[in-house]
């Protein structure tokens, strides 16, 4: 075993891996940028190494630095985690010319299986089944390719993963901008702009198989994950073992599998990913690295995948053989990311206010690279954690998962929770029914809020009330403090008031809605409510950083998380913003004649597709932006005229910078 691991990484793969090597004795080393100084990976490591600037490229996929700082630190050993260099070749013959152990394939099979075009011609060789497509070339070629396969087809990256550098054509006219897109998003998010097609089938799920292989010829195969809820074809949520996979698809699988490890002369840990229909599969790619999922596999396996990553790195035989290998029960992951689903999916960034995760039990586990005071920055992947439970069976899992997002509350950044825990309930996940489209055909339905309700009102009302009486409380006795008299009267909130009586009245916004109230009554510990046409007695009491409410009898756990006009009250999970109407800022006059469309987060501009005096239609693309590792395509608010344009291709915007302005088309 190595004595001291460098994790070329960040976030909670890094916390990931320190864990497994602080239970085997292993010194652990991090690496960090600028913008990550303080985060958790830094502190959770045994020492940590400040890269550079907060940009990847000068810093996470800074080759050079890492080895230097590899050998700076006594490191004897590297792990790359998953993204950055993890499936970089060059990186891993570096860390062998430098005497260091890499934790990961070997190079040769790194470049093979990187190139999900030579990767495709391997399998074919091996005798795996591949969907028909191209093997990559300049646009012409891949213009013919799409002609020869047939409408839709897939425009993929030939480097990298995750989504990036993907996209689907259903059109020819739509062929040329999804070539240019994905080239754009494949460089920026790998340094590789290579493409290839593919075809691409519809109601097909994505499923695939861990495998582990060492140095002396031993490969086994773990159970399937099925990987198929997606939204952009980036996994949100995965499981194992596959719903209604037959044992004779799973069988065939697992065996293409091992023979696609052993047609790479293939070491460690990898996962090859397959499209599957009613009764056949096809390649889709091999994963040279430990995938975001692993998880699942941990659960239902009851093994540390890092442990045997390196054990497997230093010579070590596999751990376990095929016929020694258990699995049992059910697991499900949900990435919890920091987006928007109502708006496209669009990456938020800002600082966590309030994290408070899911308590504690043995079949639940929270992996988490952020916490509390943490800053979400426009320069790396949006993951913030991911949640995964474990069942006897599917139905035991599913429940646990739902009443585990229940209890997952974060205030400061945008997130998919309510989007996660909408599927959670959906017919389709409880069925198993579902395929890569299901997100995407079923998104108004799964971004839908919840209709508002008198009782809800109330509940929230009640907890706004709470937190209203303590500001008084807390104004008057500083008020008191100040003048040297802590008993005066006047230093309460309670129900004492000099001809005038003890009420409140409390007037609120929230989604919109204006929510009108009576605080009657204030006495430590309660107060009545007077909303619609009901009073309601309500009692406060502080629980571990939360509020226990009686409303009427009926107990309900809340957290509130203070803003400079309002409050944040969060119930089952799920965040209500709510403003005071005194500091909430009026839209109300004539609608401007112009428009100004901002931008959304720091990020570069890749593309501008106007110029002053264009005509544009309503949802017409104006520029695209490029964050979080993700395109960001911003469109026009309404049909108007480019009135000007306030940015260049190369551009870094700051959040809230106007990029173009549109005269509204009634007005042109």
């Amino acid at each position: 075993m190595m004595r001291k691991l460098l994790i070329a990484n960040r976030g909670e793969i890094a916390c990931r891996i320190m864990r497994t090597a602080k239970r085997l004795g292993v010194t652990s080393v991090a690496v960090y940028s600028e913008v990550d100084a303080h985060a958790l990976h830094v502190e959770l490591a045994d020492e940590a190494y400040l890269l550079g600037p907060a940009p990847a490229r000068d810093s996470y996929l800074s080759i050079g630095k890492i080895i230097e700082i590899a050998h700076r630190s006594g490191s004897d050993a590297i792990h790359p985690g998953y993204g950055f260099l993890a499936e970089n070749a060059d990186f891993a013959e570096a860390c062998a010319a430098n005497g260091l152990i890499f934790v990961g394939p070997p190079p040769h099979a790194m470049r093979l299986l990187g190139s999900k075009s030579e990767a495709k011609a391997a399998m074919m060789r091996a005798g795996v089944p591949v969907a028909p497509g191209s093997s990559g070339g300049e646009d012409a070629e891949l213009f013919e390719a799409a002609r020869a396969i047939g409408l839709p087809v897939l425009v993929k990256a030939s480097a990298g993963g995750g989504g990036r550098g993907m996209r689907i054509v259903r059109a020819p006219e739509e062929l040329s901008s999804a070539i240019e897109s994905a080239r754009r998003e494949a460089r920026a998010a790998f340094g590789d702009d290579a493409l290839f097609i593919e075809k691409y089938f519809s109601g097909y799920k994505h499923v695939e198989i861990q495998i582990f292989a060492d140095s002396l010829g031993g490969v086994v195969s773990f159970l399937e994950r099925d990987c198929s809820m997606q939204r952009r074809h980036q996994k949100i949520i995965e499981e194992t073992p596959a719903p209604g996979l037959t044992p004779s698809l799973r069988a065939q699988m697992s065996d293409a599998a091992i023979r696609a490890a052993h047609a790479a002369g293939y070491t460690g840990a990898g996962t090859v990913e397959f499209l599957v229909g009613e009764d056949h599969f096809y390649f889709l790619e091999m994963n040279t690295r430990l995938q975001v999922e692993h998880p699942v596999t941990e659960m239902v396996s009851k093994q540390d995948l890092v442990e045997w990553q390196l054990r497997v790195a230093c010579g070590a035989p596999l751990p376990l053989t095929q016929d020694d290998l258990r699995m049992s029960g059910c697991a499900i992951e949900a990435r919890i990311c920091a987006e928007d689903p109502a708006r496209g999916f669009m990456p938020s960034v800002g600082e966590i206010a309030y994290f408070r995760g899911p308590r504690e039990a043995p079949f639940l586990r929270i992996d988490s690279g952020v916490r509390a005071g943490d800053r979400v920055t426009p320069y790396y992947d949006s993951l913030l954690a991911k949640l995964i439970v474990f069942g006897e069976n599917r139905e035991q899992a599913l429940r646990r998962l739902q009443a585990g997002l229940e209890e997952v509350e974060i205030v400061g950044v945008a997130t998919n929770l309510d989007l996660l825990r909408a599927i959670s309930k959906s017919d389709g996940m409880a069925a198993g029914d579902y395929d890569t489209e299901y997100v995407g055909n079923n998104i108004a339905m799964l971004t839908c809020p919840a209709a508002p309700s008198t009782d809800s009102d109330r509940v929230l009302l009640s907890a706004a009330s709470a937190v209203f009486l303590a500001d008084a409380r807390r104004v008057a006795l500083e008020a008191s403090r100040a003048v040297g008299d802590d008993w005066s009267p006047w230093a309460g909130a309670d129900a004492w008031r000099l001809y005038e009586r003890a009420d409140h009245d409390l007037r609120v916004t929230q989604a919109g809605r204006t929510l009108a109230a009576q605080i009657m009554r204030p006495q430590d510990g309660g107060f009545l409510l007077s909303f619609g046409d009901a009073v309601t007695a309500v009692e406060v009491q502080s629980v571990g950083g939360r509020l226990s409410l009686l409303v009427d009898g009926v107990k309900h756990e809340v957290s509130t998380v203070g803003l400079d006009d309002g409050v944040v009250v969060i119930l089952g999970g799920r965040n209500y913003v709510i403003n005071w109407v005194e500091a909430a800022t009026s839209s109300q006059g004539e609608e401007p004649l112009n428009e100004r469309v901002l931008a959304p987060m720091p990020a570069t501009v890749t593309r501008v597709a106007v110029k002053s005096g264009d005509a544009v239609s309503k949802g017409e693309t104006l520029l695209v932006l490029e964050a979080m590792k993700m395109e960001i395509p911003l469109a026009a608010p309404h049909d108007g005229v480019v009135e000007s344009v306030a940015c260049e291709e190369g551009d870094m915007a700051i959040e809230g910078a106007e990029l173009v302005t549109i005269l509204r088309k009634d007005v042109a």
